[in-house]
Parts: C-alpha cells; sequence; structure tokens
C-alpha cells in the first residue's frame, strides 16, 4: 500500500512537472503584448531563453519533499547557471509553493483540494525559507528591486516567508498570493482560463487568462519600475485592447492578431513589461494543465 502511494506520489509530481514546462512554452508561444514570445523579442531577452530557464528550473522545483524556500533558491541559482539574468523570479516564487502542495493532495486533486493544500503549505512557512527566498530574489535582482521599508531582500529576514509577503502584499501580486492562499489564481486565473471555447483553445485561454490579470490590477514589476502612474494607463490600455482583440477575434482572426501586435510594439518601445500578469499566467496554466478537464486549457 505505502509503495503504491508514493508511486501515485511521483507520477503526480511528473505530471506537474510536464504541466509546468507547458506553461512555460505557451508564455513565450502565445504573444502576449508586452512581453517576450517566439513572435517578438524584447527587453533585452528573447523566447530561447525563457525555454532554457523552465528546463533548469523544473527539477529544483518538483524535488520531492523539499522546503519551498530550498525550491526557490535551487531554481533560481540553476536558471542563472542556464541564462545568466532573471527570466522567471516571479513564476519560481509562485509555483514552488503549489508544487510543494501537490504533494499533500490526493491521487487526482481538484482545484479545491489544492488550494486547501496549499493554504497548508503557506502556513508552514518558516525562517528558514524566508533566508533562501531572500537570497535568491537577491541573486536574481529583479528590476526595479528597492530596500523595502521592513524585511529587505539584502538584510536576514526576522520572520517566516509568509509573514514577510504578507507585508509586501499590497504593493506586490505574488505577495499577495502568498497572504490569501493564491486567491487570485484558483479564483480569477481559472475563470480565465476555462473561459474559452474556441478551437485556438490555450492560445485564447493564455490570452484571457493575461487579460484578466493585466486588466484586474496594477502589473507590480511596472509599478516597481514605473510607478503607479504608468501601470494604471497600462491597465487602462489593456482594457480597450482586450475589448478591441475580443470584438474582431471572431470575424477577422487577422485583424485580432494586429491589434495584439500594435499594443506589443508600443510598450516595448516604451520599455514596458508586464513581467507580473505574465508571471501569474503561467502559474495559472501550471494550475490549470495539471487539473482534470474542468479547468485545463484545451
Amino acid at each position: 500500500m505505502r509503495e503504491n502511494a508514493t508511486n501515485a506520489v511521483d507520477a503526480r509530481i511528473a505530471d506537474a512537472r510536464n504541466a509546468f514546462i507547458t506553461a512555460c512554452r505557451l508564455d513565450i508561444e502565445v504573444a502576449k503584448p508586452g512581453n517576450v514570445s517566439i513572435a517578438s523579442a524584447g527587453h533585452g531577452m528573447v523566447a530561447a531563453q525563457f525555454v532554457a530557464s523552465a528546463e533548469a528550473a523544473a527539477a529544483p522545483l518538483f524535488r520531492h519533499g523539499a522546503r519551498v524556500g530550498t525550491r526557490i533558491f535551487d531554481a533560481v541559482t540553476a536558471t542563472r547557471a542556464a541564462v545568466d539574468c532573471n527570466t522567471n523570479l516571479g513564476i519560481v516564487l509562485l509555483v514552488a509553493p503549489l508544487a510543494a502542495a501537490l504533494e499533500h493532495c490526493g491521487a487526482a486533486p481538484d482545484a479545491s483540494t489544492w488550494r486547501a493544500a496549499t493554504e497548508q503549505v503557506l502556513a508552514t512557512l518558516d525562517i528558514d525559507d524566508a533566508r533562501s527566498a531572500f537570497r535568491a530574489i537577491a541573486l536574481a535582482n529583479p528590476g526595479g528591486l528597492g530596500d523595502a521599508p521592513e524585511q529587505s531582500v539584502h538584510a536576514p529576514p526576522t520572520m517566516g516567508l509568509r509573514a514577510a509577503m504578507q507585508l509586501a502584499a499590497e504593493r506586490d501580486s505574488i505577495a499577495r498570493q502568498y497572504a490569501t492562499g493564491f486567491a487570485d489564481i484558483f479564483e480569477a486565473g481559472l475563470t480565465a482560463a476555462a473561459a474559452t471555447t474556441s478551437p485556438r483553445g490555450r492560445e485564447i485561454a493564455t490570452l484571457e487568462v493575461y487579460f484578466a490579470f493585466l486588466t484586474g490590477w496594477l502589473d507590480s514589476h511596472i509599478v516597481r519600475k514605473h510607478g503607479a502612474a504608468l501601470a494604471q494607463s497600462v491597465t487602462a490600455a489593456a482594457r480597450q485592447t482586450h475589448a478591441a482583440w475580443r470584438d474582431c477575434m471572431t470575424t477577422s482572426p487577422d485583424e485580432s492578431h494586429a491589434t495584439l501586435a500594435q499594443w506589443d510594439a508600443r510598450l516595448k518601445r516604451d520599455g514596458l513589461n508586464p513581467g507580473t500578469s505574465a508571471d501569474l499566467t503561467v502559474a495559472t496554466l501550471f494550475v490549470a494543465l495539471s487539473l482534470d478537464g474542468k479547468h485545463r486549457p484545451r
């Protein structure tokens, strides 16, 4: 019985790792405005670096029994060795607790079970997890990173990782997931992922998830680098672009692609990268692809 249970966990972790790689590939295969894609490089990076980063980070993220902080630090270290730049810090921070939680779910978890297990994992995060995560963030050195008024990543933490993230939850969407039990992923994200019946299912689902985050909240990466006012203008433009893309998607696919491409060019011209929205999109797709057909992009 114990061997069967171990085999079931191993199989589930292997499936989740494959789902993670697929989600990361969708991230660059689908041309999301402002982000790096196969069709459009940008921000000094190219699509191949994101593929290499996903492959490097996968093993540490899904190492059976590892602490969340260890998964984060080892995945960022492996990424830096592979591409020598920050391509996936936000993704790693989001996926590490989700991957750890899968080890406490049943053989075929649904969204509710996985969400509850994630909350349990978050509740166990301690100061060692914080130390490892702070080291990883400092190593990745994301754009716009400064010294926080409390719990700066450049100093030893004095509290557990979840508590430290809760201090940043109002200004950072990734930190907010730690504070809320990944509510945005399991609610807004999965709802958007399941909303399409288009034959271009995975492409449309990826874009719908991306726009759900980009239109729903200010992008933390843009706020960090450029300030809230400019981030607000990007959110407003996202709402207009999303509506225009939806209007012409069924009647004129070429025009719908052109709508996205034009905004993508403007964002990259102005150095604006909605990177946090992309990170949340990857995490949502990872969860959706790991679940049953109810939430899986088709």
